[in-house]
């Protein structure tokens, strides 16, 4: 099987001394992503968990930049905290001992309004309310025009300001949004109101500063538009599904293919054309995330002969290995 850039330091590391067990699976699925692609397929990526805070957007960027994933499926909280993470990356604090932290320590954080994702502690004022105070202007002006836009296309507006970027904090190349949004990338949100941003947009939506709740599209019209997106891509590449965590993330879009199917009866679109889970979460029956992946072949998501790979591990150590491959670095 074919990789890019055999010679690359980072990569050449990897295939000498991953060899087994969940190791030598990463290089399995590395290998065959990069295959998936030179066959002339392409990959979307799903998100789930804390991966924007844990600032996956280093290596993601760059794999969104050199056309190694052309859709994403995130959760609302992954959508907005790598934007969180570009304005306020200097107020971040670290917790690096938090596995010692009692319920006072916890409490002590949130009177600093502090707000803890494992080790890391995301500040109110400097983040979440500085992005709020901006995406108020734009719910409230398609509010007005009576026009209507998906919690990422919001995202876009916002980034495409030119006053915006005088707020980042970080190098702007490492944030996959700001990626995303240079190369217009299909993205997927379900769920987006149990976000920060979603419980404000309610809030406001309550209060009745935003009129038309449906300003904000909603995750039905999510689903009909991966439909749509899905079934035109799948004429012409073969997409392949790159799954980190489990949760909503992933199970929201691996359902596009049996919709497609049994619902549309739209039987020649494909099913998905490579299947990989990043997951700490134990095989276990009645568990979406601790699904093995044969259990997909049953609901029209995958095939036998599909490449399929689970690699039981920590994804903030996982996802970056694969992507350096798949980059070649």
């Amino acid at each position: 099987m074919s990789t890019t850039n055999s010679n690359s330091p980072v990569s050449e590391f990897i295939k000498h001394h991953y060899r087994h067990f969940n190791a030598a699976t990463l290089v399995d699925a590395a290998q065959a992503y990069i295959a998936h692609l030179e066959g002339g397929g392409q990959m979307m990526i799903t998100l789930a968990g804390a991966m924007s805070t844990a600032e996956l957007g280093l290596s993601l960027a760059e794999m969104i930049r050199q056309d190694k994933v052309h859709c994403i499926t995130c959760t609302g909280a992954n959508l907005e905290e790598d934007v969180f993470n570009l304005v306020a990356h200097d107020f971040y604090v670290r917790v690096p001992h938090y596995r010692e932290l009692s319920a006072q320590d916890e409490l002590d954080l949130r009177a600093r309004d502090l707000y803890r994702v494992t080790d890391t502690c995301i500040p109110e004022d400097e983040a979440m309310k500085r992005i709020e105070n901006r995406m108020i202007d734009l719910w409230n002006a398609a509010d007005a025009a009576g026009e209507r836009y998906f919690p990422h296309e919001f995202f876009y507006q916002l980034l495409d300001q030119p006053e915006f970027a005088e707020l980042f904090q970080i190098d702007p190349k490492n944030s996959w949004m700001l990626a995303a949004k240079e190369k217009n990338l299909p993205i997927f949100v379900p769920g987006w109101e149990d976000s920060t941003l979603g419980n404000m947009y309610a809030a406001h939506c309550i209060r009745g500063e935003v009129k038309n709740v449906h300003t904000v599209r909603s995750g039905v019209e999510y689903m009909i538009e991966l439909a749509d997106y899905y079934t035109e891509t799948t004429k012409t590449h073969q997409l392949g599904f790159f799954q980190i965590g489990g949760g909503i993330a992933g199970d929201f879009p691996i359902c596009v293919v049996p919709m497609l199917h049994l619902d549309l009866k739209r039987l020649e679109a494909p099913v998905w054309g490579y299947f990989c889970q990043i997951s700490d979460s134990t095989t276990s029956y009645g568990s979406y995330s601790g699904a093995v992946p044969n259990e997909k072949i049953t609901w029209d998501k995958l095939k036998p002969e599909t490449p399929k790979f689970v690699i039981e591990s920590d994804a903030t150590i996982v996802a970056p290995l694969m992507f350096a491959m798949v980059l070649g670095w």
